[in-house]
């Protein structure tokens, strides 16, 4: 069973209240790649001078717009959870003045609430937004040339109003506010008067939205509106899933996400001291427990995928792609200070990062890092274990809840370059597997062509391999009719994960 911190920790900032020149882009672009800072020449405006303090414009407005456009053109991740604490408001803000030309008042740790929720809100619901936002433009046209900042000052807006129904002439006011002062008065008139019409319809009951009606393709085009993911998911889960739980899923994905916790034990934290010190405090990350290494953020479904390694004490384990190196630690943690974790990747950066990690949580006497493709490794190393662990590159369609960018990055010509890639690991993790020993495959993705189908056909070119039923390892619930062990949003309330256990018989 996995060890791990029922207890969930909310970033959502749970709030009714309200309290430079842009990027010369003369039309979005769904380049992902383009860099913010290539773009940044005549960024500011002569009239703009750095270290201007604006005290009108609201501090978390500002930062959630320059975050959304480094995000959506690169450079940064939709959560806050890799922010350094105390620090992390006064980073947010420096990417304001060099982006806008100007800072507003500091963050406080409400401010860092309301970032976090607006900024994941608005890219879950980034199509569902731009849907609204465009049916309330003049025309088409004025949309699909609006300006990048205006669009994100816009999405904001238009989430305050409809998703967290803040108070309507309050977001209005305030996003007015920064659309003149980030861009111009003209843009400040423009967000005015869209956002009083969406209030307008809102107060009517009228939203512009689309119906579900039609062939099944209408029906999914309806559906990624409505529910805002690309339709190429949404006809993909209700292939599989059907409408109705599709729906389900789409919902969870789209719903606040939560985060485990994973006491230590390599530190001497046991579950009840970290229940302890959790009670008396108020933000986790401030407190240190992190970077003290006392615990780790681990979604319990990542934990009950190492239930399905079953790590024992004295045992060597390959773990073949291994960073960032969250199950890693975890099986690290459960050898007790006796056996080895080889963990191998082919970024030797994260290899670093975990290596560190490892350290930290002092667990570095157990786990040995080895910067290789797996490819190539596997063909050339005599290396042979009892226990070898492939947590595959993945969709991750799994976590999309926690993920709210994850959506937007991928495309459905990845799923096959995926199922291809995990392929050719799955048969070079095999030849590291001593006769007897286990090969645990396991993903992020709850997609059955990334998940029981590569095993199905792992099987057939390896007739050496048979299935062993995780049953004995993690709760029934759990266990598919395959034996695999399988996490389900909908069903389980956790990231979806999967996990297969293959024994050499030969």
């Amino acid at each position: 069973m996995a060890h791990l911190l029922p207890l969930r920790v909310f970033l959502s900032s749970q709030t009714q209240e309200t309290p430079s020149k842009p990027l010369k882009l003369s039309k979005r672009s769904n380049n992902h790649k383009t860099s913010i800072s290539t773009a940044k020449k005549g960024l500011l405006s002569p009239s703009h001078k750095m270290h201007k303090l604006n005290l009108e414009v609201s501090p978390h407005r500002a930062v959630s717009a320059v975050r959304l456009m480094r995000i959506e053109f690169g450079g940064a991740f939709a959560d806050l959870l890799n922010e350094k604490g105390k620090g992390s408001g006064d980073n947010e803000m420096g990417y304001v003045e060099r982006t806008l030309g100007f800072r507003t008042r500091d963050l406080d740790d409400r401010d860092l609430r309301l970032v976090t929720d607006i900024v994941g809100g608005t890219i879950r619901w980034r199509r569902y937004l731009d849907h609204l936002i465009g049916s309330l433009c003049h025309d088409e046209s004025m949309f699909r040339s609006m300006e990048p900042l205006l669009l994100q000052i816009l999405r904001i807006g238009f989430y305050e109003i409809v998703k967290l129904n803040m108070p309507p002439y309050a977001v209005v006011d305030e996003n007015v506010k920064l659309a003149k002062v980030a861009l111009r008065p003209g843009a400040g008139n423009m967000v005015n008067g869209i956002l009083r019409k969406l209030v307008l319809v809102k107060e009517n009951n009228s939203l512009p939205l689309p119906k579900l009606e039609g062939d099944s393709r209408a029906q999914a085009r309806a559906l990624a509106t409505l529910y805002s993911h690309p339709v190429w998911m949404v006809r993909r889960w209700t292939k599989y899933l059907g409408q109705e739980e599709a729906i389900q899923l789409m919902m969870w994905n789209n719903s606040d996400p939560s985060f485990s916790l994973r006491a230590n034990a390599a530190k001497g934290i046991t579950r009840d001291d970290l229940v302890m010190q959790l009670n008396s405090l108020k933000n986790v990350i401030r407190a240190g427990l992190l970077k003290e290494g006392l615990c780790s953020v681990q979604d319990e479904s990542a934990g009950l995928a190492v239930s399905v390694v079953d790590p024992q004490p004295g045992e060597d384990i390959i773990d073949c792609c291994a960073a960032p190196g969250g199950k890693t630690l975890y099986m690290a943690s459960r050898l007790r200070g006796k056996g080895k974790v080889h963990a191998i990747d082919i970024n030797k950066g994260r290899l670093r990062i975990l290596k560190e990690t490892a350290k930290l949580q002092k667990v570095d006497g157990v786990v040995d890092t080895i910067h290789a493709d797996l490819r190539t490794f596997a063909e050339n190393s005599p290396m042979k274990s009892g226990k070898v662990l492939l947590d595959a590159p993945c969709s991750g369609l799994g976590v999309l809840s926690k993920r709210s960018d994850l959506r937007w990055n991928r495309r459905l010509e990845d799923m096959e370059q995926l199922k291809n890639l995990q392929d050719e690991l799955l048969d070079a993790a095999s030849t590291l597997v001593s006769s007897g020993g286990v090969l645990i495959y396991s993903t992020c993705s709850i997609d059955p062509e990334e998940n029981k189908d590569r095993v199905e056909a792992f099987l057939v070119r390896h007739p050496e391999f048979r299935i062993d039923p995780v049953n004995r390892y993690v709760p029934s619930d759990f266990v598919t009719k395959q034996g695999f062990y399988f996490s389900d949003p909908v069903k389980h309330s956790l990231d979806g994960a999967f996990a297969a256990r293959l024994v050499r018989t030969l």
